[in-house]
């Protein structure tokens, strides 16, 4: 398997979003990302999203074949068994990583608990997401428990910070998912449930007072919705996709609106950097 391939089952472009989720789960939860703990934490996390993604395409294989042939799996650029290896395998490396912090730092068994839980969500999402109402709920949960996870490995005690934060971040995926559901058949059949898209934004809208750098971020979030909801609304062309990769993109954007509402601007800025990297990234490495 060439690396070109690698990179293509593992979505990487959308890995800064999984690493500005880590540092709002952190901060969130009274921490700081200056730790030694921090770097096995986003080894981890990374190997969950790209373990996750290797699994999506193992187990979508069939109907990829149908109606994605050119996907590495179908198009012969890989064997699905190797695929599924792989992906599990990352999921057991991420699991032992959690459980090494555990011990090491104290955090006792609830970093691998949570990360149990977290690998579960990603299989039950990949096992059965076409055709399953309930989804985008299963999505979003994946990437509440990155949230959990990071805030875990640093204070047992789940904060309300931390709790409101992961659950906007599922409202947010549960409309994106809901969007990049659509994309093979190029249109959005039911527009309700991109209500959720507008949870976090609601709740920024009531923490302008947070700083300037709260209420630009949150300004930036407005934008961005509005405009992959135009491309929703339009559904020319290649608009779902679009939409699909911005709001993608944007989960670094939510992360960075929550941690300068804590009280952490550079940290905010750093997540900014996520958001853009991200979309740099998606130029080489497709996001959906």
């Amino acid at each position: 398997m060439s690396w070109a391939v690698a990179l293509k089952l593992g979505r990487v472009s959308n890995l800064p979003t999984v690493w500005t989720n880590m540092v709002a789960g952190i901060v969130l939860a009274g921490g700081t990302i200056i730790d030694p703990r921090t770097v096995p934490l986003v080894v981890a996390l990374s190997l969950f999203y790209v373990g996750g993604m290797y699994l999506n395409d193992a187990f979508d294989a069939e109907i990829d074949a149908k109606e994605r042939p050119e996907r590495p799996i179908p198009s012969g650029a890989v064997a699905r068994a190797t695929v599924y290896g792989l992906g599990y395998g990352m999921l057991a490396v991420a699991m032992l990583l959690l459980g090494w912090i555990g011990v090491e730092y104290g955090a006792g068994p609830w970093p691998a608990a949570s990360g149990a839980l977290l690998s579960a969500a990603i299989v039950a999402y990949n096992w059965r997401h076409k055709d399953n109402p309930i989804s985008p709920i299963v999505m979003g949960l994946c990437r509440v428990f990155v949230y959990v996870t990071a805030g875990v490995c640093f204070a047992a005690a789940i904060s309300a910070p931390l709790a409101v934060g992961a659950g906007l971040m599922l409202c947010y995926l549960i409309g994106l998912t809901y969007v990049a559901k659509q994309e093979n058949i190029g249109r959005v059949e039911n527009m309700w449930p991109l209500l959720f898209l507008a949870a976090p934004i609601v709740y920024g809208g009531t923490r302008l007072d947070r700083g300037l750098t709260a209420a630009a971020i949150w300004v930036a979030i407005v934008v961005l919705v509005l405009a992959a909801l135009r491309f929703v609304k339009r559904r020319g062309p290649g608009d779902i996709p679009k939409a699909v990769v911005s709001l993608i993109a944007g989960i670094s954007l939510l992360d960075a609106m929550f941690i300068a509402g804590a009280g952490e601007p550079r940290l905010a800025g750093l997540a900014v950097l996520g958001f853009l990297l991200t979309l740099a990234l998606q130029r080489f490495v497709p996001g959906t």
